[in-house]
């Protein structure tokens, strides 16, 4: 997470970012900052912090292309997944039956099948990808955890083969 994301959008999009994801706690001004994101042909993305709820990336739902729930406070690698944070993903797939959904936060082969469940299509997986004995095999194993819940708009041709 940064802070003042609006200081960012030009430098992204030259530096030929096609999405910008802001966290709606470091805004003052989400709207605003949406329109500069596709002013710069950019998709927009919102995530929202634990403690925050799902409401305040909803009322953006119309304007942005995914909305990111975190599953463990930002900043930090290596926090144990928030299963408590699936709710809101739930409310959001309800809600935004064709959003592009997306968690963040202590995601691995352990628990995607919990988040995808919930809603999720896009996951983030750093430590769990990294540290597993067989890196591959973890990202297959999770991306068809998503393609088995229906959530994905999964395209089967990237996903590797297992070795």
């Amino acid at each position: 997470m940064v802070s003042e994301p609006e200081k960012w959008v030009k430098d992204m999009a030259d530096a030929g970012a096609d999405m910008f994801t802001f966290h709606a706690e470091a805004t003052n001004d989400a709207t605003a900052l949406i329109k500069a994101i596709k002013d710069a042909k950019m998709k927009a993305g919102i995530a929202i912090k634990p403690k925050t709820p799902a409401s305040a990336a909803l009322k953006y739902a119309n304007d942005v292309d995914l909305i990111l729930v975190m599953t463990v406070e930002p900043g930090f690698g290596g926090q144990s997944f928030m299963a408590d944070m699936m709710p809101k993903v739930q409310e959001i797939r309800e809600k935004c039956p064709d959003m592009d959904i997306q968690v963040d936060g202590g995601i691995g082969p352990g628990n995607i099948d919990e988040c995808a469940k919930a809603g999720a299509n896009w996951i983030v997986a750093g430590s769990s990808v990294f540290k597993a004995a067989n890196p591959q095999q973890a990202i297959v194993a999770m991306k068809r955890s998503i393609e088995k819940y229906g959530n994905g708009k999964a395209d089967s041709e990237l996903t590797p083969e297992i070795k």
